[in-house]
């Protein structure tokens, strides 16, 4: 079973601070030791503190007397620790963290397996539909869980099914049942005896704590709204994903209000496993804005999708990832590090659904943002499947289905890239091309190229997009390749980048775009 006494992932950088790397060697105990010491909040969600003497887990920020040594263990995940027999820690709520950024930093099994489990796929199809999208047998995927994670795909899913359970407790009023199988346990008595064995309190109990210090006293559900916090890791600059939501929102499915250097609210449609739901998304005001969170507020759910919704949410805001080991590899590029110092903390571009991603980016080819905005509005609006409400934006994405059958009759454009999209979404629709997070990010992009209409630079973007891989360097992008040519950069030369090329090229991007509007010098 896997325990960070032998295999660490965490290393210490030459300023002196702990940085994490997914190509890290193994290194000793103490490492893991001093990150505990300082209660460094960035490390929360990238490995957790198991304490024999109380049997309790925590996260490494958590404000209790830090243990000796002796009595403490490190494991890469809750689920390792909750296998163990250690229940949660009340005060620091080791659930509520960020995700490890090792799920989408590394293309081992492992990772791409969290990517699936946080989605809901054992939920949904069981641990044979989890080992299936990965192409192995359940078999040799729980043992490769096991020794890599120090729990199986069945305990792996049961922590994120308790996590959830955990959610709905305390931020709605729903009936305990509600909940037991809205999250997912197959029973009333499986949901209790897994919250009492985690948590060590009853559901009950568990509801009664909300309002402490413990637990997020102002997320609540309330008129079918469910509030939720959805914590990052600093730093973050919000206005970048801000920027970028805006600038390619699209009518009807989509709405951005707001300054993306201020207060703003971005609100889309999600389409989630069981139906649709309605997403409003904001930084917070006032001191929100510097609590190391989003507020989400989630209506029309389903509430078997919560999980599902709150994974492609943390994916499309690139929420999981640590902003400061990229940077702390960027910054020894002389030619980076002012564009790091004006922008510390920008993620990657995301999206909640592959598919999605696939069809915009082609839309997307070649033509100017305002333009692909009006050709995707178009799609949605007359393809896109309408929700009834009135309270947001009406429509989804429309299907692969959907597009593959109607799709020469909407879209406008050459004739080749209109069936290059049709033919896409046919695949897509037939499932003979895999396109999901699960995908290793060169396999994918390897998959990508065999469509027809899809080049390198597609490849690329969409990869990074639905991955969320850290080392992709769009060095086929037009903003990018003029943002290195101002400042003197071969992009065929840069692995020193390495393994951070993606955020190097939001760097680029940003700086390009940035001087295009006339705020960066």
């Amino acid at each position: 079973m896997a325990d960070f006494r032998q295999k660490p992932t965490i290393t210490p950088c030459q300023s002196g601070r702990v940085s994490t790397s997914p190509t890290a060697p193994d290194l000793d105990f103490d490492t893991f030791y001093r990150a505990l010491s300082a209660r460094d909040r960035r490390f929360d969600g990238q490995f957790f503190v198991t304490v024999h003497t109380t049997g309790i887990y925590c996260r490494p920020s958590c404000p209790a007397r830090t243990p000796l040594p002796a009595n403490v263990s490190f494991v890469p995940t809750a689920a390792a620790a909750q296998t163990r027999g250690f229940r949660a820690c009340r005060r620091c709520a080791p659930d509520a963290v960020p995700g490890s950024p090792r799920w989408n930093a590394n293309a081992d099994l492992g990772a791409r397996a969290m990517r699936l489990i946080t989605d809901g796929v054992v939920e949904r199809d069981g641990v044979d539909g989890l080992a299936a999208a990965l192409g192995y047998s359940p078999r040799h995927l729980t043992r490769a869980l096991n020794d890599e994670l120090g729990a199986g795909p069945l305990a792996l899913a049961r922590a994120h099914r308790a996590t959830n359970a955990r959610i709905l407790i305390q931020r709605t009023t729903m009936p305990m049942a509600d909940v037991a199988f809205a999250a997912g346990f197959s029973s009333v008595r499986q949901f209790n005896d897994t919250i009492r064995e985690i948590f060590g309190l009853t559901p009950t109990r568990l509801r009664a704590l909300r309002g402490n210090g413990a637990t997020d006293p102002d997320a609540h559900a309330e008129g079918g709204v469910i509030s939720l916090r959805l914590p990052y890791r600093e730093p973050f600059d919000a206005s970048w994903p801000a920027t970028l939501l805006g600038a390619h929102a699209v009518d009807s499915m989509e709405e951005f209000t707001g300054d993306p250097a201020g207060d703003w609210t971005f609100t889309r449609v999600l389409t989630l496993p069981h139906g649709h739901a309605l997403v409003r998304i904001s930084p917070g005001s006032g001191p929100e804005r510097h609590g190391n969170y989003l507020r989400a507020d989630l209506s029309h759910l389903d509430t078997r999708d919560l999980g599902a919704a709150v994974s492609r949410l943390r994916r499309l805001l690139d929420l999981d990832a640590d902003a400061a080991a990229a940077e702390d590899v960027l910054r020894r590029d002389p030619r980076l590090a002012p564009l790091i110092d004006a922008g510390p903390g920008i993620r990657l571009p995301g999206s909640p659904d592959p598919a999605e991603a696939l069809i915009r980016t082609m839309m997307g080819q070649q033509i100017s943002v305002r333009a692909a905005r009006h050709h995707v509005g178009a799609l949605v609006s007359a393809l896109g499947e309408t929700t009834g409400w009135t309270d947001g934006p009406g429509r989804a994405f429309p299907t692969a289905t959907a597009i593959a059958e109607n799709g020469r009759s909407v879209l406008r454009g050459p004739r080749a890239r209109v069936d290059a999209i049709v033919a896409a979404a046919s695949k897509i629709a037939e499932n003979s091309v895999e396109l999901h997070q699960g995908v290793a990010a060169s396999e994918l992009r390897a998959r990508l190229l065999t469509l027809r209409g899809v080049g390198a630079w597609t490849a690329e973007y969409v990869t990074m997009v639905v991955t969320g891989d850290p080392d992709t360097l769009l060095h086929h992008d037009l903003v990018v390749r003029h943002a290195a040519n101002d400042l003197g950069i071969d992009l065929t030369a840069t692995q020193e980048w390495a393994p951070w090329r993606s955020y190097a090229s939001m760097h680029l991007w940003r700086h390009r775009l940035g001087q295009q509007l006339g705020t960066v010098a």
